[in-house]
């Protein structure tokens, strides 16, 4: 797919009309992002000193003016002041996909001496903007991003505070809203997502490789989902419940644009 050479960063094209009314919604797992998930990144990211870079690539045909040039891929990176964790808007980019959802956001940490990622998170579209900005404040707060500091029991203290119900199944590893639409479980890791542990390399076809946490919400039951998340094996756990803690929150959050496919079980009060 190709798009017009566009100086300015790639942003979502559903993103909302001012002129539309603004509503206090929740819950906050079935909100979607409002249309703006790269400009609450994005200026999150700016306001803690990250360094944005857009990454262009295209082609030009024999006599083509340059205005004329073909974007075939693009993207921006976000790069925290101590180069060791940075955030991709990837959305533009022909990404793969997550869940039949194609990935936005993809965040990795690294250690320091080495150039390659540790782990990486993916965010689809309609994740709520808040979480991922609470998840990437964690982040940055971190003096050593791919350190393990706590189990994975910190994950589902963090939505079981806020009324989620852990899984009759998996009691240990996996809890979900209390409507059956938000799941959270600590399982088989996808294919495609990009982790630094020697066992994701090794694994044979017939085995399970680690463990990492996936996320997403399932308005109807068999349908396409409304988001998605998946973190690789290697991601703190108290980052993914940094995570957790802010995708289960009761706190409403600001909306002009409503997903349709959970429009009719959000609570919603008019704004100002």
């Amino acid at each position: 797919m190709e798009a017009p050479l566009n100086p300015n960063p790639p942003l979502d094209p559903s993103t909302p009309n001012p002129a539309q009314p603004a509503y206090w919604v929740g819950p906050r797992h079935l909100a979607g992002d409002d249309g703006r998930l790269y400009d609450t990144v994005a200026d999150t990211l700016a306001g803690l000193g990250w360094t944005s870079l857009t990454i262009v690539r295209g082609r030009q045909e024999p006599d083509e003016a340059p205005q004329d040039r073909q974007v075939l891929r693009s993207t921006v990176l976000h790069i925290s002041p101590d180069t060791l964790r940075w955030a991709q808007w990837v959305l533009p980019d022909e990404p793969f996909h997550l869940g039949q959802l194609p990935i936005a956001w993809q965040v990795s940490a690294r250690e320091d001496g080495t150039p390659l990622a540790q782990w990486s998170a993916y965010f689809t579209p309609d994740v709520p903007g808040e979480v991922l900005v609470d998840f990437l404040l964690a982040l940055d707060a971190r003096d050593q991003p791919t350190l393990a500091l706590t189990g994975p029991e910190l994950v589902l203290d963090a939505v079981t505070a806020h009324g989620w119900l852990r899984d009759v199944d998996q009691p240990d590893a996996g809890a979900t809203d209390p409507t059956f639409t938000s799941h959270l479980s600590l399982g088989e890791v996808p294919s495609l997502i990009q982790d630094a542990d020697p066992r994701t390399l090794t694994v044979e076809e017939d085995e399970a490789g680690p463990n990492g946490w996936q996320a997403w919400a399932e308005p109807v039951l068999g349908a396409r989902c409304l988001w998605a998340v998946s973190f690789s094996a290697s991601v703190p756990h108290d980052l993914v419940a940094a995570f957790a803690a802010s995708l289960s929150s009761t706190a409403p959050v600001l909306r002009r644009v409503l997903p349709e496919s959970t429009r009719d079980r959000l609570l919603r009060a008019p704004a100002g």
